[in-house]
């Protein structure tokens, strides 16, 4: 039996980590060839309306979408 966390399956289409994958500071993880990035931190909302609901929630999409996490319109 093997204790290997972290390993490429045969034929090189799928890595498994059960360990711990680590990007350094210079390393970058790229998705569909784009880098992917921390989403900026979204205050909770305080809205009242639903109009301010709806900008606080357009603000956390934009932001979702700058960091790769949703593709853009």
């Amino acid at each position: 039996m093997s204790n290997i966390k972290n390993y490429k399956e045969r034929g090189g289409e799928k890595w498994i980590v059960n360990g711990v994958l680590e990007v350094t500071e210079t390393g970058v993880l790229l998705l569909n060839g784009k880098p992917l990035i921390r989403a900026a931190a979204q205050p909770d909302s305080t809205a009242t309306t639903v109009a301010e609901l709806k900008t606080d929630f357009n603000l956390l999409l934009e932001k979702l979408k700058y960091a790769g996490l949703m593709d853009m319109e």
